[in-house]
């Protein structure tokens, strides 16, 4: 009998170990995937409040070729159960069960990203928020206005008060958040500027400060004349000079550009057209990067006042009209 008991504890041992060790081979090994033809990864979405025997079924149901018993039993023994993440996750070829469950504690979500470019429009940035993978568009439809009061900034003007940046999100986020993060950046950044700026600089206030900087950025063609060009509109703004800056009479015709700034524009008088008005803009005419908000509140000491691009990216800088004009002879009219 002691013999027959001592047999049965060795057979139930051995059979533990075997068991054991078969979990510890599987935990290792890759999940098989069941993938669309086309795709190289399965999507997994995990709602909140979604129980571990929940998880299991989605990612079985997702494609994971798995018993959901086996699965589920894993996060049970790990002590981990409760620790997952509701989120949107990749399951990738190679995947393990142990390393799935690291991903879904640790709230590894897939992220997706988009670019707001330097010197864009909001209307720019509206458009790629809209075509930006897996980004919600619950600003659709909304204006302007009612945007900027659901960020909690009513009154204020969009044009120019989000910082061009690449802006990572997960799977189903709203466009919103994106437009959040981007505005408290521009804050930040502004902030950051207006304490650098010159002692003698003529601007006023840090908005005064962003609508110079959207300028620079628009009329710059090589970034190391940001400087330069700050120091040209710091100039006129401090003779009480008129900007005469294309880009702020563009950005007035608005939809009316065609692409052609013609003698006609220039002399139509309206709130952009700093050819017939003295001083800035009533709001800045797009998003300046941290260059641009730096050269317009710490420019370069310069006793230009008139710049004219020649053509290949760069600028000529003069400090009278005489050699403005010959400036324009030869980079403009060949002459």
């Amino acid at each position: 009998m002691g013999r027959v008991f001592t047999s049965l504890l060795i057979l139930v041992f051995a059979g533990a170990l075997l068991l054991f060790g078969a979990a510890l081979w599987w935990l290792h090994e890759p999940i098989p995937l069941r993938l669309v033809p086309g795709t190289q990864v399965l999507d997994l979405e995990i709602e909140p409040g979604t129980p571990a025997s929940g998880v299991a079924q989605v990612v079985v149901d997702s494609g994971a070729q798995v018993p959901v018993v086996l699965l589920h039993a894993w996060f049970r023994f790990s002590g981990q159960a409760r620790q997952i993440k509701a989120g949107s996750y990749e399951l990738v070829p190679g995947t393990t069960p142990r390393r799935l469950l690291s991903m879904l504690v640790r709230g590894e979500e897939t992220l997706k990203s988009v670019t707001l470019v330097e010197g864009w429009t909001f209307a720019q940035v509206r458009t790629a928020l809209q075509k930006a993978e897996n980004l919600a568009p619950d600003t659709l439809g909304v204006g302007p206005e009612a945007i900027m009061e659901q960020l909690g900034r009513p009154g204020l003007h969009p044009e120019g008060r989000f910082f061009p940046d690449t802006y990572t999100y997960a799977k189903g986020a709203s466009d919103l958040s994106v437009l959040k993060r981007a505005a408290r950046a521009m804050d930040k950044r502004l902030e950051a500027a207006w304490a650098q700026r010159n002692a003698d600089t003529p601007l006023k206030t840090p908005a005064e400060a962003l609508i110079l900087a959207s300028i620079v950025e628009k009329e710059t063609g090589k970034p190391s004349d940001r400087p330069q060009i700050g120091g040209v509109f710091t100039n006129r703004l401090r003779l009480g000079m008129m900007l005469q800056t294309d880009p702020t009479v563009i950005y007035g015709l608005g939809p009316q550009f065609d692409g052609n700034l013609r003698k006609r524009d220039l002399l139509t008088d309206g709130p952009y057209n700093t050819y017939t008005r003295a001083g800035l803009p009533p709001t800045p005419i797009a998003m300046p990067g941290k260059a641009a908000l730096l050269a317009a509140v710490h420019p370069a000491a310069t006793p230009a006042i008139y710049f004219v691009a020649r053509g290949d990216g760069s600028s000529h800088f003069s400090a009278s009209l005489d050699e403005h004009n010959r400036a324009v002879n030869k980079y403009i009219r060949g002459q």
